[in-house]
């Protein structure tokens, strides 16, 4: 039996209020779920020690959008080990969020005034059936995000663009 599309990732962070601002500059100004997670099942889910606690906040584009493409933001406490700060540029094994965004520099400039860790000056990408510009910046807590200058609409197209 197939897969669904993607429906969320989940990024555990380790302040929950500054990354749902990063992402509603992202235009991920819907909340689909919020709440304290059920710490049995958080803890048989994510084997994460008794007594942790998780607070959710599922975001998406907007009340009517669609059940999928959200990012699930955890807040795991007491707060575990962090990842390394990742330096800017992608590692070996590691997932970029990837979004279109449009006006794309007023997005850009949105992402980073709300935290980005790390943002280069984007460039013009060029591939053998288009150009479009696109940057790769981290979110507050070091995720990879990959913005293109695309209408965000066109997630909805059904053939290669």
């Amino acid at each position: 039996m197939p897969v669904s599309s993607l429906i969320r990732s989940a990024v555990f962070c380790s302040n929950l209020e500054r990354s749902t601002a990063f992402y509603h500059a992202l235009g991920l100004d819907a909340v689909y779920f919020e709440g304290d997670l059920d710490p049995e099942s958080s803890q048989g889910a994510l084997q994460v020690p008794a007594g942790s606690t998780l607070r959710c906040r599922i975001l998406k584009r907007g009340v009517d959008a669609a059940n999928f493409g959200m990012v699930g933001l955890f807040e795991l406490t007491p707060s575990p080990e962090p990842l390394p700060t990742p330096p800017g540029p992608p590692r070996l094994g590691e997932t970029a969020l990837v979004f279109y965004a449009q006006p794309f520099m007023e997005v850009l400039t949105a992402a980073r005034e709300a935290g980005a860790t790390w943002s280069p000056d984007p460039i013009v990408f060029t591939m053998p059936h288009r150009s479009q510009m696109e940057v790769c910046l981290r979110d507050p807590d070091g995720v990879l995000i990959n913005l293109i200058d695309r209408d965000p609409s066109e997630q909805f197209r059904t053939t290669p663009v």
